[in-house]
């Protein structure tokens, strides 16, 4: 049997996320590219310097990035396999085990459930704005709840998925490339101004690290949620990232809802297309969710076993 390295590092993330205490000690390893694309941020994309000139510098902070996260991930690989003797694996494990998402998204969703259940949508309403980016203060039940399970979703892909997959193909460099250019997306990889021409190069790379991933994601979601394939098929390119469709049409197939629709962000109405059809969302789709959720993780488990057994 192959080291179970990925196995090993998914069952940490789901048994202890990320500890409070250890966040509190030495903060979190993606805190430090968050740290360097805020320096580079306020440095490299001035008002004064035209569109062109900031893709370079946009470009400049991914080959950063590119370089600390790899190159991070290759060091410490290099040193566990050389001096870490036949425990190796597991200090592998521990070194991936961060940038998994598996704990800390169910965390996260699991209180706007439970706000929902007790009618309480103010609460429902502060738990959401956590973790979406729209405009929640005005949100209705099926809004507070089609925001949650959207999230859910599409990260389960981001925070789980991809890291797993480039964990898998290219070990710690592939893992911590990946939530480095990750963490650029989610802060500059914006269309509105000022990220527009600074942010590209980061949203691109990252629309093509999560290619694979999030294809593999609906299908796996579909698996997990024992239906909506038709709708996976027909709704997975009506959202605007060309990647974010496949989970989310997964799920609101399996759950037979919709998802998407116009949102608020910073008081402007955007008019997305649904995905799905069906009734609208609400605690029960929401709670079905999550199972749907813990059985996907369950078959990445399954999934990671049999690649390490036969690699």
């Amino acid at each position: 049997m192959g080291e179970p390295v990925a196995l090993a590092a998914l069952m940490l993330d789901a048994a202890l996320g990320w500890p409070g205490w250890l966040h509190a000690r030495i903060g979190h390893p993606v805190g430090g590219f968050a740290r360097i694309i805020g320096a580079a941020e306020r440095r490299w994309n001035r008002e004064a310097w035209s569109g062109p000139v900031r893709r370079w510098t946009g470009l400049a902070l991914l080959l950063l990035l590119l370089a600390v996260g790899g190159g991070a991930g290759l060091a410490l690989e290099w040193a566990i396999r050389r001096w870490g003797g036949s425990m190796a694996w597991l200090w592998l494990a521990l070194a991936a085990w961060p940038a998994l998402a598996q704990n800390s998204l169910y965390v996260h969703v699991a209180p706007v459930v439970r706000a929902l259940a007790r009618g309480d949508l103010d609460a429902a309403r502060q738990a959401v704005a956590r973790i979406v980016g729209r405009d929640t203060a005005a949100l209705d039940e099926a809004g507070v709840a089609r925001a949650g399970i959207e999230s859910l979703a599409e990260s389960f892909c981001d925070g789980i998925v991809a890291p797993l997959f480039w964990l898998l193909l290219l070990g710690l460099p592939g893992i911590w490339a990946y939530k480095a250019v990750n963490t650029a997306d989610s802060m500059i990889g914006h269309k509105e101004a000022p990220y527009t021409d600074f942010g590209w190069a980061a949203a691109r790379f990252d629309d093509l690290l999560n290619w694979v991933p999030a294809r593999l994601s609906g299908l796996i979601l579909c698996v997990a949620g024992g239906g909506g394939w038709a709708v996976l098929r027909r709704d997975r390119r009506k959202h605007a990232s060309p990647n974010a469709g496949w989970p989310e049409a997964a799920m609101a197939g399996a759950l037979g809802i919709r998802l998407a629709g116009p949102i608020h962000y910073d008081g402007v109405l955007h008019d997305k297309p649904w995905i799905g059809a069906g009734g609208e969302a609400d605690v029960r789709g929401m709670r079905t969710a999550l199972r749907i959720y813990l059985r996907a993780c369950l078959l990445l488990w399954v999934l990671a076993a049999i690649w390490e057994n036969v690699g």
